[in-house]
């Protein structure tokens, strides 16, 4: 893998947002000659040391929805950092754009695998970040990034996809896998092949990787997006049922693994 160049920079002074103590910040950081537009929420009413979440962006890039799902685990007692895969914190509405960056992204397996490791670094290194109670998760093309970072052997504690792509682990990445992995599914998700989901399983009970697999009855892609169906495309549609039980299903991980949040 090509050396990553990283250098951050927190660009934006803080600003409230639903909690009188949330802080929020935009962090720049790059990635080789890629500049990076990061979002991280923190509660700074205390000083200490806690869990840290990396959040990571469906294939529309660093938008709004996940901007609020950083501030909803901040809001919980996490530091939450919700990295940029595209650079400049680009974003769009039209979906053959969000295909075409997404695919630059995953075309260059070492550059993919670079912009997570960045992204996991940024927050790790936070002040106010455990480096050694850190998760990953991520929605989409972000679920899929989230493996491929526990696939890394990255020292992450625990890894969250929802309705995320599957990528198939080779043997080695299997056994390189040191979180606890939950994979959150629509049971009608015509995104990801059932062919695909049996070969993730197969390769994680070979390796004995500590995984959950949960298919969430009724529900098709982006799942957890609420206007997920006004995007234009067939196939996807938010169901509050399956993101409440699967943002039940993440927060008990995260219990397990990290205790009771502060």
């Amino acid at each position: 893998m090509r050396k990553t160049a990283l250098a951050l920079v927190v660009l934006a002074t803080t600003a409230a947002t639903a909690g009188a103590s949330m802080k929020t910040e935009t962090v720049t950081y790059k990635v080789g000659d890629t500049t990076c537009k990061g979002y991280l929420a923190y509660d700074d009413a205390t000083k200490d040391r806690r869990p840290g979440v990396l959040v990571v962006h469906e294939f529309w890039g660093l938008n709004e929805y996940a901007r609020k799902r950083a501030e909803q685990l901040a809001g919980m007692g996490y530091v939450a950092f919700a990295c940029d895969m595209y650079g400049e914190g680009k974003v769009t509405e039209h979906p053959k754009e969000a295909s075409e960056m997404a695919g630059a992204v995953r075309k260059n397996q070492e550059e993919w695998k670079a912009r997570a490791l960045a992204g996991l670094k940024v927050l790790q290194d936070n002040p106010f970040v455990d480096a050694k109670k850190v998760a990953a998760l991520g929605y989409c093309f972000g679920g899929s990034t989230a493996l491929k970072l526990a696939y890394s052997g990255a020292d992450l504690a625990a890894v969250v996809s929802f309705h995320g792509a599957l990528p198939v682990p080779t043997e080695d990445e299997a056994k390189a896998i040191k979180a606890k992995v939950l994979i959150c599914q629509g049971a009608l998700d015509t995104f990801i092949p059932e062919k695909t989901i049996a070969a993730v399983r197969d390769a994680f009970e070979k390796a004995r990787v500590d995984y959950e697999l949960i298919y969430l009855g009724g529900a098709v892609h982006s799942l957890t997006v609420p206007g997920a169906e006004t995007k234009g495309q067939p196939g996807i549609a938010y169901n509050a049922a399956a993101d409440r039980r699967s943002w039940a299903a993440m927060n008990a991980l995260f219990h397990e693994t990290f205790g009771a949040a502060k």
